[in-house]
């Protein structure tokens, strides 16, 4: 039985998301903003606070990642999905869902601002400070959490558990779980 050490309810999470979206609405009642949202992760994160905000906007995606092996997290960052929007001089709002070590962020920042953007500022549901290797600036945060790997919401380890509608800690139970089992959720000869 799968056992979950829970960090933020679905209850805490929705009134957050609802929060987060009207500091953003309010910031942004003049413009149409441009959200880049960062997948896998960000993507159940971005729908919420979408439905909530209050001020016309659009979205633009860009695929990203940096752990190697599910849970450890590499410098080396991939990205592919490039941004199909024309940026220059919009107000753009980049969507992540955790930020750690920085390295990422660091990396789409610069990416984004060569294209001569208006504004860009960051939002993400979980920020980990502790975990920082490169400074970023973070706009608008769900919560800070300490340095510990986390899935549900969205977030993932290997691939599972991002239907979880609360944000638990990755428990050795959890990953003993998925190591259990094939990406296919076969059980692996032993």
């Amino acid at each position: 039985m799968e056992e979950y050490k829970k960090l933020f309810s679905s209850e805490e999470i929705t009134t957050r998301v609802r929060e987060l979206a009207s500091e953003i609405s309010a910031d942004y009642g003049d413009s149409v903003p441009l959200f880049i949202i960062l997948l896998k992760g960000a993507f159940i994160f971005t729908a919420d606070l979408v439905r909530n905000l209050t001020i016309p906007h659009e979205i633009d995606f860009i695929t990203a990642w940096s752990y190697l092996d599910g849970s450890r997290r590499s410098g080396a960052i991939e990205m592919i999905n490039h941004i199909r929007a024309n940026l220059e001089g919009r107000h753009v709002i980049l969507i992540d869902e955790i930020v750690d070590t920085g390295h990422t962020l660091s990396r789409l920042i610069d990416t984004i601002e060569s294209h001569k953007v208006g504004s860009l500022r960051v939002c993400t549901l979980l920020d980990k400070p502790s975990a920082r290797k490169t400074e970023v600036s973070v706009h608008y945060t769900g919560f800070r959490i300490p340095d510990v790997f986390v899935v549900g919401y969205g977030l993932d380890y290997r691939e599972r558990y991002r239907n979880l509608p609360f944000i638990a800690e990755l428990t050795p139970s959890l990953r003993e779980s998925v190591r259990a089992t094939d990406n296919f959720g076969k059980i692996r000869a032993r």
